[in-house]
C-alpha cells in the first residue's frame, strides 16, 4: 500500500467553483474599489475648496463617458459591498445557513446591487 503525497493547504483545484467563493472574492474586490472611488471624491471635495475654476474641470472629466462608466462603477461598488456586507450580517445571527439558502442570498446580493443601482443612477443622474 503506498501512501499518496498530499497537498499540504487546500486549492482551487480541490474545490468546486461556487457562487458564494465568488462573492467572497467579489466583496474583497469591491472593498478596495471602495478606496479608490473615496480618492475621487477626495478629489473633488479639493477641487471644490480650490474654486470654480478648478472644480468645472474636475466636472468636465467626470461628466465624460469614462467619467460617468468610473462614478456607475464605483456606485455599483458601493451598493455591493453594502449588500454583502448585509448578507453577511444575516449570516452573525445564524441565519439563512443551509446550503441553497447561502446560494440564494448570493445571487439576491448581486440582483439587489444591480437593480439598487440602477435606480439610484435613473433618479438622481439620469432623470436630473
Amino acid at each position: 500500500m503506498s501512501v499518496r503525497a498530499r497537498p499540504t493547504s487546500p486549492h482551487l483545484q480541490i474545490y468546486r467553483w461556487t457562487i458564494t467563493m465568488a462573492m467572497s472574492i467579489l466583496h474583497r474586490m469591491t472593498g478596495i474599489a471602495n478606496y479608490a472611488g473615496m480618492a475621487l471624491l477626495a478629489i473633488w471635495l479639493i477641487a471644490a475648496a480650490m474654486g470654480q475654476e478648478p472644480l468645472m474641470a474636475l466636472n468636465f472629466i467626470y461628466g465624460s463617458w469614462f467619467g460617468q462608466i468610473v462614478l456607475f462603477g464605483f456606485s455599483w461598488s458601493l451598493v455591493h459591498h453594502m449588500c454583502g456586507g448585509l448578507r453577511h450580517w444575516v449570516w452573525d445571527f445564524a441565519a439563512m445557513m443551509e446550503p441553497g439558502q447561502r446560494e440564494a442570498m448570493a445571487w439576491a446580493t448581486i440582483a439587489a446591487s444591480v437593480v439598487i443601482t440602477l435606480l439610484i443612477w435613473t433618479v438622481f443622474v439620469w432623470a436630473a
